[in-house]
């Protein structure tokens, strides 16, 4: 409990149900190394009556089958108190064991039961669904001091066979949780529990290429700068998160190259596309799975959808906002980069400028909470998107980074600058400024008003041209 970094929310949620007096069935689901198992662990390391973690089918050369699962399975029945038997052949012999197991360990206290990475041991004709609905409904669902959580990265086999099941488990969870990556102000505590102290301008960036993910900030070194630990992950020999990217689709989907063409598509456009451009770009047809693989996408939190302010729903686009994706396909798929010190010989190359520019819009969308309450309005209900105006022969097009269109007829256009320095606005800036607010007027009511907002690094410095902006946030207010 005492290694447990935020999650302050998901930790009362557990222990409330801890201490409930009736059965309870959790599902906890979300992107893989977020940190779902040490979550769990960590809150009932002492609690736990049986534990179990599936067999991965897609990190070995062989594929794993029933067999393995089940021997797998076998063993920790052993490990938390079975005597010697045989290994199951079936998993509903596997479950009856487990509910003997635990029938003959009762002592009146509440048993945690944590079966980890549960998707991975529904393989292929096992049958281990009717098994699982049925050890819950006619043992676990019986039982008030029963507490079952379960646990998996394929999340969307989590939200098909658990969270909207229509069969056997219809409405039998009793709660769930979906475990998100690190907020700022998360990741500045957990750098700070590792003694690797950091300004919150470099927290910024290692949330831009980590993406708010435990199990990779747990690599950082104290010691060595932001730029070295980036070096050390990613560009040295044997880089700790050379090959990632592939072990993470590799470990979620069982065709994962259909996966990571999506997202590599993403990823060269950060407005995103549409379904039929998509589709168009990839060569294939936008039927039944091309669907499927856009909704494990964003299941996955690896993709989100949105709905460009003022256009139809046939302009609802995909982008790509896993932030370790990105910085990983912008500069390590596909590259030939030998320089073993890249990120510190490279720190102020346009490129690294490009990159940060339109990745700091998607943390600020990851932060929105924060925005609205530097601007003081985190009560005001409100919807954010981002806004794209073709352009024609008459009229220059526009894009606008967020609007934030809130219910108090107010719309905060808001900037985003990734800057080492506060932000010094020119002529052209401010004539640029109030073009797009002129072009977004005209597609207000007359009774909403447009605050121009600065969302920047270190500030805004006042000369000429700054008051066109009304509210400036910088990025202490994101933590």
């Amino acid at each position: 409990m005492n290694n447990l970094i935020g999650r302050k929310q998901e930790i009362q949620e557990l222990e409330n149900l801890y201490n409930s007096s009736k059965p309870e069935f959790v599902a906890i689901y979300g992107r893989r190394r977020v940190g779902k198992t040490f979550l769990v662990k960590e809150l009932f390391q002492d609690k736990l009556a049986f534990y179990h973690s599936g067999l991965s089918p897609f990190d070995k050369k062989r594929k794993i089958g029933i067999k393995d699962q089940l021997e797998a399975f076998y063993a920790s029945l052993i490990q938390y108190g079975m005597g010697e038997s045989h290994c199951p052949t079936s998993w509903s012999e596997a479950f009856l064991m487990l509910g003997q197991l635990l029938d003959g360990l009762n002592d009146g206290n509440r048993q945690v039961i944590f079966i980890d990475e549960l998707p991975w041991m529904d393989t292929t004709r096992s049958k281990f669904m009717v098994a699982f609905e049925h050890f819950w409904n006619s043992w676990g669902a019986w039982r008030n001091h029963v507490m079952l959580i379960v646990c998996g990265s394929a999340t969307s086999w989590m939200l098909d066979n658990l969270i909207n099941n229509k069969g056997g488990l219809y409405d039998r969870l009793t709660w769930q949780i979906k475990l998100s990556p690190f907020t700022l102000n998360e990741c500045k505590a957990f750098f700070e529990s590792k003694n690797v102290p950091m300004s919150n301008y470099d927290l910024v960036e290692a949330y831009m290429i980590l993406g708010g993910i435990p199990y990779y900030m747990n690599y950082f070194q104290k010691g060595k700068s932001l730029a070295q630990n980036i070096d050390a992950l990613f560009f040295a020999q044997n880089a700790k998160l050379g090959m990632e990217f592939d072990r993470l689709f590799g470990s979620l989907f069982s065709k994962p190259d259909e996966f990571k063409a999506v997202v590599r598509l993403l990823s060269k456009r950060h407005t995103g596309y549409t379904r039929e451009n998509l589709a168009q770009q990839l060569g294939i047809k936008a039927g039944g799975n091309f669907s499927k693989t856009l909704e494990a996408l964003l299941a996955s939190d690896f993709i989100t959808c949105y709905h460009p302010f003022g256009q139809n729903k046939k302009e609802t686009r995909y982008k790509l906002t896993d932030s370790f994706c990105q910085f990983y396909l912008n500069f390590i798929d596909g590259q030939s980069i030998t320089d073993t010190t890249y990120w510190q010989h490279n720190q102020n190359k346009p490129q690294l400028n490009t990159w940060r520019g339109f990745t700091f819009e998607q943390v600020c969308f990851n932060h929105v909470s924060q925005i609205k309450k530097a601007l003081g309005v985190e009560n005001v209900v409100s919807t954010e998107s981002a806004w794209i105006v073709r352009g024609d022969e008459d009229h220059k097009g526009a894009q606008i980074d967020m609007l934030i269109v809130r219910d108090d007829r107010v719309v905060n256009l808001c900037e985003m600058k990734f800057l080492s320095k506060t932000y010094e606005p020119k002529l052209d800036d401010e004539i640029n400024l109030r073009t797009r607010i002129a072009t977004l007027q005209e597609h207000l009511s007359s009774k909403q008003v447009i605050h121009l907002t600065l969302v920047t690094t270190i500030g805004l410095k006042h000369n000429a041209h700054s008051g066109i902006f009304q509210q400036t946030v910088s990025i202490d207010n994101l933590f």
